[in-house]
């Protein structure tokens, strides 16, 4: 499914790129292993069903916490791993991020 939603799409994207660079350093050489592709299909799922849409806030700062504990303690592990190492191979991506978690949050549940 392929979100309309600008800052959901970003986030998406941000996160497959944090999962790639966990993955490709812990698990597999080429491609996803099954357990972070689950991981990576989860994410994306959660992001697509984001009840904030455009003024969500990273999931770091939501006041909503939409993923399983076991998941978000697998994403909290990968995003500390990778995210110091996105500046130096997706540096774009990595600023847009953090000022996407610093940014005002405009918490407002959209319609969809």
């Amino acid at each position: 499914m392929k979100n309309k939603n600008p800052r959901i799409s970003r986030e998406i994207k941000t996160v497959a790129v944090m999962i790639t660079i966990y993955c490709h350093k812990h698990h597999s050489a080429d491609e996803l292993c099954p357990e972070c592709e689950v991981l990576l299909e989860y994410a994306r799922k959660k992001l697509e069903q984001c009840p904030f849409g455009e003024g969500k806030a990273t999931c770091a700062r939501c006041p909503v916490h939409c993923y399983r504990p076991e998941m978000r303690q697998k994403i909290r592990i990968l995003m500390r791993y990778s995210g110091p190492r996105m500046i130096y191979k997706h540096p774009l991506m990595a600023i847009r991020h953090l000022m996407d978690g610093r940014r005002e949050e405009q918490l407002s549940i959209t319609k969809k």
